[in-house]
C-alpha cells in the first residue's frame, strides 16, 4: 500500500517545449499519481474513489490526445496516423477497463495505477518524442525570440525556454 508518494516524479525530460502539451502531460502524471495515492486495497472505498474519476479522466486524456493530433495535422507530421493509431488503442483499453468496472468487475486501483503509469511514460519518452524535434523544425521564430506554430484555425501555439535542449 502506497505512503502517498508519486507513482512517478515530473521530470524536465517528459518536456517537448510546447507548453500547452507539456502542462497536459503533467496533468496526466497527476492524475496517475493522485489515483495511486488513493489505493487502500479496501474495495468499497477504491470503488467509491474510481467511479468520482474515472470519466474525468478518460475525458482529460481524449482532451490531450485531441491536442496533439490537432498540431500533428496542422503540421503535417509524417507519423500522425500511427501517433493517432497508438491514440485511439490506448483508449479502446482504457474504455474496456471503464466498462468492466461499471458491469461491476473490481479494477484493482494499483494495477489500473501501473497500467496507466507504463502507458504515459512509454508514450512520452518513446512515442511522443518522435514530434518533439519535428515540431521545434516547424516552428517559426517571432521577433521576441520565442518560437511558435500557428494553426490553421488562427491558434497560436508557443514553445516553453524551459524545454531541454533550450528553445
Amino acid at each position: 500500500m502506497p505512503d502517498n508518494s508519486n507513482l512517478i516524479d515530473w521530470s524536465n525530460t517528459f518536456m517537448c517545449g510546447i507548453k500547452l502539451i507539456d502542462d497536459q502531460h503533467k496533468g496526466l502524471v497527476d492524475l496517475v499519481n493522485d489515483m495511486f495515492n488513493h489505493v487502500t486495497e479496501d474495495e468499497e472505498q477504491e470503488r467509491k474513489y474510481l467511479n468520482k474519476v474515472i470519466d474525468e479522466a478518460v475525458s482529460y486524456i481524449k482532451i490531450h490526445f485531441a491536442t496533439e493530433e490537432k498540431i500533428m495535422d496542422a503540421t503535417k507530421y509524417q507519423g500522425y496516423i500511427e501517433h493517432k493509431n497508438e491514440h485511439k488503442k490506448f483508449i479502446l483499453t482504457v474504455l474496456e477497463h471503464v466498462e468492466k468496472f461499471n458491469s461491476g468487475t473490481r479494477i484493482p486501483l494499483m494495477s489500473f495505477s501501473k497500467f496507466l503509469k507504463d502507458w504515459v511514460l512509454s508514450h512520452i519518452a518513446v512515442v511522443d518524442k518522435q514530434y518533439f524535434v519535428y515540431f521545434r523544425e516547424k516552428a517559426s521564430q517571432k521577433a521576441d525570440g520565442t518560437l511558435s506554430i500557428n494553426l490553421a484555425d488562427g491558434e497560436e501555439i508557443l514553445y516553453s525556454s524551459a524545454a531541454p535542449g533550450g528553445i
